[in-house]
């Protein structure tokens, strides 16, 4: 009798298991609720869920670093925008119709732009810096000031980009590095605007976009100076065709010669393929506010050359705002890629889990039945009592 009730039991609690087994997947429209219900599927179910919880990552990656590409492509639009006034306003300037109080107004026009620049520069998104490179924590621009005027603006960012995985064995980068986005690097012979006779040495001078060569002569030797006097060259008697003369605020240097030096003066010379866009417009301001006594002819060639700098950086601003454009596309469309591939796994997911409705309406008929008819016959094996068995 013993025997007899374990194996009732137990049969009767397996049946119940299935029964309840299919109640939950009528009820849920899944065949599989718990890995135990089918391991192989279960294990296919679950790497399906590790596959798109990491595909959604990736894609809040791109939509993360589009949103800060697109910022940046705004600020580099609105750079551009200033940089194209600026050209306006001195291509007004070289026709000749404005006298030195017009020049100072364009002056003051070009220093609230220049202010401008450094803030879009300096422009901050999700408390990072979009044109530090990889230091995107750190303030990339900092400013010196003299008389509440910008005098210099120094990169002070990181020179290596910051790259981010945005697919499987696929990374990009959305913080620039900003002394290669608002400065070129194709760099060209020294052009020399003065009338002091000084040319350009054979070296290779590391002095970029504009510089200001002063020429002394104290009675018996000449002076050259690129950081405004706070050091001197002294050229040797009968000149040098690559006299070298470093600025002691930067270090770097301008090679000359000085072989057919005529006078003293101040020259002017500007390095093609080095501008960036802060010095430019710094250079600009003082020239047109004309600080350094330069004459007509001087203040005219300048100009001139001036209009061609500001079109090098403009040119070099809308390469690179094409460069941020095709990036922005290419993430666009790796995010597509991905968001298809997450779709294809939630598919394939559902398909592995999904319940055949129809099937299991057949199957939990045919099991409530078994069930009834399994209690029917627990019931008189449990009725038995030792009398029928002595009977």
């Amino acid at each position: 009798m013993n025997n007899i009730y374990n194996n009732v039991t137990f049969a009767l609690h397996r049946q119940t298991e299935q029964l309840m087994r299919l109640q939950e997947q009528s009820t849920t429209g899944s065949r599989v609720n718990r890995p135990s219900d089918d391991p192989s599927t279960g294990y296919q179910v679950l790497t399906l869920e590790s596959e798109k919880g990491s595909l959604e990552n990736y894609i809040a990656a791109l939509n993360d670093m589009s949103s800060t590409l697109e910022t940046s492509s705004s600020v580099i639009q609105q750079i551009t925008s200033i940089i194209s006034q600026a050209q306006v306003d001195i291509t007004q300037i070289a026709s000749g119709i404005y006298n030195q109080e017009g020049r100072d107004r364009t002056a003051g026009a070009i220093n609230d732009a220049l202010e401008q620049l450094v803030q879009l520069a300096n422009t901050k998104q999700n408390d990072q810096y979009l044109f530090g490179g990889s230091a995107a924590g750190s303030t990339p621009y900092v400013v010196e000031r003299s008389n509440g005027e910008i005098t210099s603006v120094s990169y002070q960012g990181s020179m290596e980009s910051r790259s981010s995985t945005v697919a499987p064995g696929v990374s990009s980068n959305a913080y620039f590095v900003g002394q290669e986005l608002f400065g070129s690097n194709q760099r060209g012979a020294p052009v020399f605007d003065g009338t002091t006779g000084v040319a350009p040495g054979s070296g290779t001078s590391s002095v970029t976009g504009d510089v200001w060569l002063t020429v002394t002569y104290d009675g018996s030797n000449y002076q050259l100076s690129i950081d405004d006097g706070a050091t001197t060259v002294v050229v040797p008697a009968g000149g040098d065709t690559n006299l070298a003369v470093t600025d002691s605020r930067t270090g770097k240097v301008l090679y000359v010669d000085t072989a057919g030096i005529t006078s003293a003066g101040v020259e002017h010379i500007s390095v093609p393929g080095t501008f960036n866009a802060f010095d430019l417009l710094i250079n600009l301001r003082d020239m047109l506010k004309n600080d350094r006594n330069l004459s007509e002819q001087q203040i005219q060639q300048i100009r001139n050359n001036s209009v061609s700098s500001l079109e090098e950086v403009q040119n070099h601003l809308v390469q690179k705002q094409v460069t941020v454009g095709s990036k922005i596309e290419f993430l666009a469309n790796l995010k597509d890629g991905l968001e298809g591939v997450k779709a294809n796994s939630e598919d394939q997911a559902t398909r592995l889990q999904e319940a055949d409705i129809a099937q299991i309406a057949i199957d939990l008929s045919r099991q409530e039945v078994l069930y009834q008819m399994s209690l029917s016959v627990a019931g008189k094996l449990m009725s038995l009592s030792l009398l029928d068995f002595i009977e």
